[in-house]
């Protein structure tokens, strides 16, 4: 539907709706992600837990004035968490859903500071 409205709009419009409501997210890993914009409420970008490390806080569409949701997803791509506000999950949950799933998933990053730890997409080596 994206590309049918693109087209139906003047070139300089098509650009400033890629600015207002991306159709990815480059996220800290390198990876760019598709954005889910079915939901009214909120968009929301699904992604790898292991991917967001280092990220701040939530990216933001529609100028900056709309907080992504973050559909923080397992190795196996399940998701553990969901939250809008990045931060606030690096303080407090992470470490909960660090302890679920760091015997789970042996060969995958767990740090102990995941805001100053290094993305990543790939598996680790077995120990």
């Amino acid at each position: 539907m994206l590309g049918a409205l693109r087209r139906l709009l003047p070139w300089a419009l098509a650009g400033r709706l890629d600015d207002l409501a991306p159709e990815r997210i480059a996220v800290p890993s390198g990876s760019r992600i598709r954005v889910d914009y079915a939901d009214p409420t909120a968009p929301v970008l699904a992604v790898r837990l292991q991917e967001t490390f280092g990220w701040a806080e939530a990216p933001r569409v529609g100028g900056g004035r709309v907080p992504v949701l973050l559909h923080l997803l397992s190795p196996a791509g399940r998701p553990v968490a969901v939250t809008a506000d990045l931060a606030s999950f690096w303080r407090s949950g992470y470490r909960q859903v660090r302890a679920e799933l760091r015997g789970r998933y042996p060969r995958h990053p767990w740090p102990e500071d995941p805001t100053t730890a290094t993305p990543t997409r790939r598996v680790g080596r077995r120990s």
